[in-house]
């Protein structure tokens, strides 16, 4: 089997899908993508078809290594995003053409089920309480908030008292039988996250993700050691080499994006280094359903998953939704907050490849907001 083609598609609401093709008529897909740069991976995948054409798509180790480290220059989000794609296609291809599902190929699955969150607004919100009951409402059993809007770099009382009182409100609401996980989008600096988080405690996240930003990597230790909230992050890390810098200074919870973190071959190593931590395995995913998909595929062949992140319902899901772009979308039914395993080959998912072509003819180009703070400064967004 060799392969004869690779093509991407951006589709709403900020996606990028590729099709890989194959001369025996095995198709798979995957979903390279950096959020704001999807053109950019897009290019960046067909660069890398240059040396995909004509190669046999099974023997997916060897390309991961030739497309990471074949050429001079390494790393980073775009490269890692497009090899995270291509990596995700090339499981999908194998799985189906052995008839199997991908956690097949990586062991068999360790559990029946995969506990699923979904997530709610608070970077600006309303009703984040209400908001939180609803999902409870729903079946899930546990939610994810952003935390805050912009912040000063050490910000005032009454900012920090306003995080606290968001979370205190959806604790009240939701009962202590229900999960809430707090994400920062690295808008504290760790003189915040050491005053904010300890405020939190009383009402025991779930878990706290990207207090800080990725280049204080090397200080996330002292944001755990300030707080006795589990610590995660790895969004914005790509690769083994840089959750190294993490996992020894005692995060809680490591999350590999699937789509960026070199797909399913990396991720699954990456989950394999964070076990000999005592650190579980959450994959960050509020992408579309291929990269969830592929985040299943790893979850149920992973000890150490924790839960999985869905984008049903996200708000940045404006124009098109998770479950928009497959035949079946029975595939993600969620039951009492978890998803059952996937049965069928490859990724489990039969991509509907029309609406992604009428999609394809509008294509998108989504921009994070600059968010700026009430000096005019840049704020984290």
């Amino acid at each position: 089997m060799k392969i004869t083609s690779l093509k991407t598609y951006l589709v709403a609401p900020r996606w990028c899908f590729l099709r890989i093709d194959t001369d025996e008529g095995i198709t798979g897909w995957g979903e390279p993508v950096v959020e704001g740069r999807a053109h950019t991976v897009a290019a960046a995948v067909e660069e890398l078809s240059d040396y995909l054409v004509g190669q046999d798509p099974t023997r997916i180790e060897d390309h991961w290594q030739v497309l990471t480290k074949g050429g001079f220059y390494r790393g980073g989000p775009v490269l890692s995003s497009a090899v995270a794609g291509i990596d995700q296609a090339l499981w999908d291809i194998k799985g189906k053409a052995l008839g199997v599902p991908v956690w097949d190929l990586l062991g068999g699955p360790v559990r029946d089920r995969v506990r699923v969150y979904s997530w709610i607004g608070g970077d600006r919100p309303d009703e984040v309480a209400s908001e939180a009951l609803a999902r409870k409402d729903e079946g899930f059993t546990a939610i994810k908030m952003n935390a805050s809007a912009q912040l000063r770099l050490i910000d005032t009382p009454a900012a920090t008292q306003a995080i606290v009182d968001r979370v205190a409100s959806i604790r009240e609401a939701v009962g202590d039988d229900f999960d809430i996980a707090v994400d920062f989008h690295g808008r504290l600096t760790l003189p915040m996250a050491r005053r904010v988080l300890p405020l939190l405690e009383p009402y025991l996240p779930f878990f706290v993700e990207e207090p800080v930003v990725p280049e204080m990597s090397d200080h996330i230790g002292e944001v755990v050691r300030s707080t006795s909230i589990p610590i995660a992050t790895g969004e914005r890390l790509y690769s083994r080499w840089d959750f190294k810098k993490v996992l020894g200074q005692g995060i809680a919870v490591a999350q590999p994006d699937l789509s960026h973190a070199g797909g399913i071959s990396e991720s699954r190593r990456i989950a394999a280094m964070a076990e000999a931590y005592d650190v579980s395995l959450a994959p960050h995913c509020p992408l579309g359903p291929i990269a969830l998909a592929s985040c299943l595929q790893v979850g149920f062949a992973t000890p150490n998953l924790l839960i999985q992140e869905q984008s049903l319902g996200i708000h940045y899901n404006t124009g098109s939704d998770l479950l928009d772009y497959l035949v079946d979308p029975s595939v993600f039914r969620y039951e009492d907050g978890h998803v059952a395993l996937p049965t069928g080959p490859g990724l489990g998912i039969e991509v509907d490849a029309k609406a992604v072509e009428r999609a394809a003819e509008t294509g998108h180009r989504w921009r994070n907001p600059a968010w700026r703070r009430d000096d005019g400064s840049l704020a984290e967004w």
